[in-house]
């Protein structure tokens, strides 16, 4: 990174919790957890602002990865491209689903309801001044909700943020997100290369 951080084995306090509650899930401290350390105040703030938002988050845990990657795709961030498509694989998607989502292929093993969502989350990422009623009335001719709709934008908004820190920072995913297919892990490297340094 290109940022001094705080490493885990200096970790004291809130840090030291956050970087406990990381490794417990991802079995190590990710760079993108690791550089908002610069600013010590800030891990702890992050951390109770993502956790609120996804304890609330009215749709599921697959929407919300779905909405980040597509995302991370139109923001050229690697390092989320590469963790979230790990994580919809872990939940059942197929590489060639994410391909084609990834191609921004409209005919991808999803529903229409699916699609429908990730095109306003593109378009909250890439061109949220363009949203128009007609945007909201789509949405919910598909059944979703006022407050679903705020939560597919409020998921495309933070990954902006995110993304941008992250890479900011010079993040680099760790070899526990690249995928062991190496035409896989090129296509979800859509912006700073894996290598360090």
């Amino acid at each position: 990174m290109f940022l001094q951080t705080v490493a885990e084995k200096d970790a004291t306090g809130a840090i030291a919790e956050v970087y406990a509650k990381e490794k417990a899930g991802a079995g190590f401290v990710p760079e993108a957890a690791r550089c908002l350390s610069t600013r010590p105040d800030l891990p702890p703030l992050f951390d109770a602002f993502f956790d609120g938002i996804k304890a609330n988050f009215s749709l599921g845990g697959r929407e919300w990865c779905l909405i980040t990657f597509v995302a991370a795709k139109h923001l050229r961030s690697t390092y989320c491209s590469q963790v979230y498509s790990k994580r919809l694989l872990a939940l059942g998607e197929s590489k060639d689903t994410l391909l084609a989502v990834q191609r921004g292929d409209r005919t991808a093993a999803l529903s229409d309801k699916d699609m429908a969502m990730l095109a306003y989350a593109e378009k909250v990422t890439v061109a949220a001044d363009r949203i128009t009623q007609s945007d909201t009335d789509r949405l919910r001719a598909f059944g979703f909700t006022d407050r679903n709709i705020l939560d597919i934008a409020l998921c495309a908004s933070f990954r902006c943020m995110l993304s941008k820190l992250v890479d900011a920072t010079g993040a680099v995913p760790e070899l526990a997100f690249h995928d062991s297919d190496e035409d896989f892990r090129a296509a979800m490297t859509v912006g700073r290369s894996l290598a360090r340094g």
